[in-house]
């Protein structure tokens, strides 16, 4: 059965109470069952994990390497300095897909808000569509895992 790891990182377990004028009132658990059904619906094993420790992202993301299909991340604040996580990524040899639940590129942030080591080392990136971005991250991972060809047949001309 084909795998997909979900790896959320620092202060994403306070999502929906955390700022939620910026970030919205969908917490993490909910984005989590989300993803669990349409696993389910698709016969995906998926493995949620939040830490705020770059270690142990660093240690889940040594654990993926030949036995996960694809890696959804929000890298969270490891995006501007998490040359670790961004290393364990790339050493992985995983097809990643990067989401950023706001638009961390956008006028105003700061250029420390705007930086991100983690895109260059994934095969995409969403970003600035809130957690709608967590669905649509799901199904790049299937089309990379092969179950969304026949779907999109017809879609990439």
């Amino acid at each position: 059965m084909p795998k997909i790891l979900l790896l959320n990182g620092p202060n994403l377990d306070i999502l929906g109470t955390r700022e939620p004028e910026i970030y919205g009132h969908t917490t993490l658990a909910e984005i989590e069952a989300c993803l669990r059904e349409l696993a389910t619906r698709h016969s995906i094993e998926i493995d949620c994990f939040q830490t705020n420790s770059e270690a142990a992202a660093i240690e889940k993301l040594h654990a993926a390497r030949g036995t996960v299909d694809v890696i959804i991340i929000n890298p969270a604040s490891f995006t501007p300095y998490g040359i670790g996580v961004r290393v364990a990524l790339a050493a992985s040899q995983v097809p990643s897909i990067l989401v950023h639940i706001t638009n961390i590129y956008r006028p105003g942030n700061s250029p420390d808000m705007q930086r991100d080591v983690i895109a260059p080392v994934v095969v995409g990136q969403i970003c600035g569509l809130g957690v709608y971005g967590y669905v649509l991250a799901f199904h790049a991972a299937l089309r990379h895992i092969g179950e969304g060809l026949q779907s999109l047949r017809g879609l990439e001309d």
